[in-house]
């Protein structure tokens, strides 16, 4: 038996995006879409009504942003399964990181090519990160370097034993769970219990969380 299609909510002010996104997406046997929203609180109530696994989330919208929106999905205990893909361009770097922390799972470029934007909703739907290495390092470095690591990092990160440092450093570098599990001599599964571990020691969502966290307490620079 075939698994069931990966349900997807559109949200984007444009409606040739959105036709374009639904166009796409319609072909393709494994995902759905299940709605759309022209704005942040269009895609909050899209999202309680139809439950997706992934909202692709456009930043700049009316009413409510799609940051604002991500963090009201998020935050709701019956949405903590749906996933958030924000959209983005590149001179919307500090929203990026916005949306990061309001609990997105990931990011792409509204320019992104079919396959990199199905990729993208696979990945997250199965509740892995879309980190693109490159930039979002560069993103979580721009954005957290003003910020002070200190006491209050070491606060935080004290509840990780020094396997899980290593590892969370690992992830922070856009490591997947196979080549971290190579840096440090661990089979892939040892690596990915470690990193679970370390996301239900510091609350994160998932891995996109992590690497904020990594770089805000200084155990990864930029």
């Amino acid at each position: 038996m075939s698994a069931p299609p990966v349900r997807v909510l559109l949200a984007d002010d444009e409606r040739l995006v959105r036709s374009g996104f639904r166009l796409l997406l319609d072909l393709q046997d494994d995902v759905a879409v299940v709605g759309e929203a022209t704005t942040g609180a269009e895609a909050v109530a899209q999202a309680r009504a139809t439950r997706p696994d992934v909202v692709l989330m456009d930043i700049r919208m009316p009413a409510m942003d799609g940051i604002q929106a991500t963090r009201a999905i998020t935050a709701s205990p019956e949405l903590r399964r749906v996933r958030i893909l924000i959209l983005t361009t590149y001179d919307t770097d500090a929203y990026v990181f916005e949306g990061l922390q309001a609990g997105a799972s990931g990011f792409l470029l509204k320019d992104a090519g079919p396959a990199e934007l199905l990729h993208g909703i696979r990945v997250v739907a199965a509740g892995e990160a879309l980190l693109a290495p490159r930039i979002t390092r560069r993103l979580i470095g721009q954005f957290t370097a003003r910020q002070t690591a200190g006491q209050a990092a070491e606060r935080q990160l004290s509840v990780l034993t020094k396997r899980e440092r290593e590892v969370l450093a690992l992830v922070g570098q856009g490591l997947a769970n196979d080549e971290i599990g190579a840096a440090l001599f661990l089979s892939p599964a040892t690596a990915r219990t470690h990193v679970s571990h370390a996301m239900m020691k510091l609350g994160a969502r998932d891995r996109a969380q992590l690497v904020v966290i990594a770089f805000r307490t200084g155990l990864v620079t930029p």
